[in-house]
């Protein structure tokens, strides 16, 4: 997926799609998110009737199941401003997937203006508000995890460390594996846990090989999976959603 060149002028709304991930485990996520987008004069309209993606059943083979999903996503959003999503692999399926999912069915038109419209936090905070952050914390320093969505899927590896990089007292540490899965990958963590297992546990460990007790990630995914494995292992290392961090540091 290359990314977008040209991104449009900062709108007056935007819609804010919110995963489910966030919905059941990180609500506090999607608030954050809400909150940095309002501060910057932007109205969130927030579709009630938005459920999950499609993601999990399309990347387990259920076309059918998760072309069903997709379409009762798409009716959400009649009105032509920009979807916003607090997830690379969430923004991933609505802007990659829902084209070819959906194409030569009666929503196919429908599947491509959403695709369009559609953006990850971080790179519509960076790419199209522009935002310029102020850093209130203190000094501290902080591991990046970028998931494999956004990095492979929206191309969007640069967009979280250049947010993270406006921060005046945060030093940003460099993981040896920085571009590597940290095995959540959805289902797949459920399919294989064995393989899943070990990828997380490579990923903690090249974390706190920085000298850093805290990251940061983009997606609700990896934070529960590298989260929860530090967790396990009872190691001192914690996570947070960028969102959360950014407004934690700037507010």
């Amino acid at each position: 997926m290359t990314p977008i060149k040209h991104y449009p002028p900062k709108p007056r709304k935007v819609y804010f799609y919110g995963t489910c991930l966030v919905d059941i485990f990180y609500p506090e996520a999607g608030m954050d998110a809400i909150r940095l987008l309002e501060r910057e004069g932007i109205e969130v309209i927030f579709p009630r009737d938005q459920t999950c993606c499609g993601q999990p059943a399309y990347t387990s083979g259920y076309h059918d199941e998760a072309r069903r999903v997709a379409e009762a996503q798409l009716a959400l959003f009649p009105d032509p401003w920009p979807i916003v999503v607090p997830s690379g692999s969430c923004g991933g399926m609505l802007r990659v997937h829902y084209p070819d999912l959906l194409a030569d069915t009666p929503w196919a038109e429908a599947a491509e203006d959403v695709a369009a419209r559609t953006f990850e936090l971080t790179e519509f905070l960076l790419h199209v508000c522009h935002v310029k952050l102020d850093d209130r914390g203190d000094p501290e320093q902080v591991a990046m995890h970028t998931s494999c969505s956004a990095r492979r899927e929206m191309g969007l590896a640069e967009t979280a460390p250049a947010l993270l990089g406006q921060l005046q007292n945060v030093e940003l540490s460099e993981q040896a594996r920085a571009a590597e899965c940290c095995g959540f990958g959805g289902t797949f963590a459920v399919r294989h846990p064995e393989v899943s297992g070990a990828m997380v546990e490579d990923k903690v460990d090249a974390i706190e090989a920085t000298g850093t007790r805290h990251f940061v990630t983009s997606d609700c995914g990896c934070l529960m999976n590298i989260h929860g494995n530090a967790e396990y292992r009872r190691r001192a290392l914690g996570g947070e959603h960028i969102a959360s961090y950014l407004w934690r540091r700037t507010s």
